[in-house]
């Protein structure tokens, strides 16, 4: 080996050289202030078939300079999501405190999985998902969790919760021949079908309950599905209950759903199902559950203020939860990935439990701490703790409550809007959350009694495609015609997940994550709305 060679290539690569890194870390801030000038940014063209028949690698060792330019024409055709336009979905720009702690962790790299390899990093999680399980459980006694690669994968920690508590012994003996069941609700996350087809039940024995108009799941079709499937022999292993769906806010009764299911396995003699709550999206409603709208301190607009004292009485039902869900990197404006799987009591855990002789890499791992006993993953980042507890400390009870508390004030300004033209109709006008979605039918057309026509049964299977697809077509109209300097960009979702006769019910669809959107750019909106029809 030439030493002296190989000692200038580690020194380039293994030696910290703030110069270089700050130098090259201002290059990319630089464009990224850049960017934020401009409007949101089409799709660039994108070439898979040169990027698969070019997988370039360098002979030469090179430097820092090079690193970056192999990624910079990426960097610079990726969307940051920094233009207030951007309220198509839940996404928007992460902040400036997760950034602090994303830059730290990657300072480090620590690996989660161990104390040996992460030293405090684990202490930071414990920390982190404390403060988490103390939001949404409210000071529970006993939280505990772990942060994940998404909220997919939380779900699934869940379900295999509930495999283990109603097939004991499923980790290490399969299912035997049990044929178990999990249930969810139309509105819930396609990520429920996903869960149950990788955990071996089979996307067949997912069981979706139909929703009210809120989009929340019937408590009384919860039952009835419960009695069907007790009787038939099968083990329900969970219930994911919504909070917070991503197209249209609804929110299941966690607390109904609690007493429903705790009732009907008491009655057919059997465990109770794992009661998952998947609030990947709606759990920052949580930072409002103390904000007094009496005193009002932030002056949050007065037609606001009955939202937020629903979303705290929908906030209690969490308490009852046996697991939960969260996306830090959607309500949190964080970084990806910083989702968390939190449950309301640390035995639960016990179901996920190895021992050291089945992981003789880790035979040194605890079970006072280390995850790697229980955890899906072995190599888990520790990108979330650190900007969780940036973003939780940095901003602030009082800012989280008035980040949350704008968007509220955002959908119900559009609301209001919406339901002062004829042709519009609110399809989530009762919902609590960041999301608003509607109708817009031609000029002339009264929505308000063509849905209610719908929801009545009155419309024919013609009628419900003639008016659904009127609303596409209007939706793809002001597609092609908006200007991107000026107009928001929306998104369209084929189904809000309430189906009144089957129906699927399709709509328009904003969601307010960004900071800086305001009631200008609505009033835009609504403007471009009466121009297209």
């Amino acid at each position: 080996m030439d030493r002296t060679r190989y000692d200038a290539f580690v020194s380039t690569f293994f030696d910290c050289d703030p110069k270089a890194v700050t130098g090259i870390f201002q290059e990319f801030l630089d464009a990224l202030k850049a960017e934020s000038s401009l409007p949101p940014g089409h799709y660039l063209s994108q070439n898979y078939e040169t990027a698969q028949a070019n997988p370039e690698i360098h002979l030469l060792p090179g430097n820092l300079k090079d690193a970056r330019d192999a990624v910079f024409p990426y960097f610079w055709g990726t969307d940051g999501w920094s233009s207030p336009l951007h309220i198509e979905n839940v996404k928007g720009p992460a902040n400036y405190a997760s950034l602090i702690g994303a830059i730290a962790c990657l300072l480090k790299n620590p690996n989660l999985c161990t104390d040996t390899y992460s030293q405090r990093s684990n202490e930071l999680e414990v920390k982190a998902v404390t403060a988490l399980a103390n939001l949404v459980f409210y000071h529970t006694d006993d939280p505990w969790g772990v942060f994940t690669i998404g909220g997919t994968i939380s779900n699934m920690y869940g379900g295999k919760i509930g495999i283990e508590k109603v097939v004991p012994g499923a980790m290490r003996n399969g299912l035997g021949g049990v044929r178990v069941a999990g249930i969810c609700s139309e509105a819930a996350h396609y990520c429920a079908a996903t869960v149950a087809g990788w955990l071996g039940l089979g996307t067949d024995n997912l069981h979706a309950i139909p929703t009210d108009r809120n989009m929340a799941m019937r408590l009384d079709l919860l039952g009835e599905k419960l009695d069907e499937l007790y009787k038939r022999g099968d083990a329900v292993a969970y219930v994911i209950g919504t909070f917070g769906s991503t197209d249209a806010s609804g929110v299941d009764d966690i607390a109904g759903i609690r007493q429903v299911i705790d009732e009907k396995a008491k009655e057919h003699g059997r465990p109770a199902p794992q009661l998952q709550a998947d609030a990947a999206v709606g759990w920052g409603l949580c930072f409002l559950n103390e904000y007094d709208t009496a005193a009002n301190p932030f002056k949050i607009d007065r037609d606001t203020l009955p939202v937020i004292e629903k979303a705290k009485h929908l906030c209690r039902g969490l308490r009852v939860a046996d697991s939960v869900t969260i996306d830090f990197h959607k309500t949190g404006r964080g970084h990806y990935p910083s989702s968390a799987f939190l449950v309301n009591k640390r035995s639960e855990l016990r179901c996920l439990a190895r021992t050291t002789a089945a992981m003789p890499y880790f035979s040194d791992a605890i079970d006072r701490r280390d995850p790697a006993l229980f955890t899906l993953e072995t190599s888990r980042p520790a990108i979330g703790p650190y900007t969780v507890m940036a973003s939780l400390d940095g901003i602030g009870l009082h800012g989280w409550q008035m980040l949350i508390a704008r968007s509220l004030e955002l959908a119900q300004y559009l609301k209001s809007k919406l339901a002062k033209l004829d042709y519009c109709m609110v399809l989530n006008d009762d919902a609590v959350g960041p999301s608003v979605v509607w109708w817009v039918l031609p000029k002339g057309r009264n929505a308000k009694q063509i849905y209610a026509d719908l929801e009545a049964g009155k419309l024919t299977a013609e009628d419900v495609q003639r008016y659904t697809a009127e609303v596409r077509r209007l939706f793809n109209k002001r597609e092609y015609s908006l200007d991107p300097a000026v107009d928001a960009r929306l998104s369209f979702t084929t189904d809000i997940g309430y189906r009144p006769h089957g129906h699927k019910v399709p709509g328009w669809k904003c969601v307010f994550f960004h900071p800086k959107t305001d009631e200008t750019i609505l009033d835009r909106l609504i403007w471009s709305i009466e121009e297209l029809v």
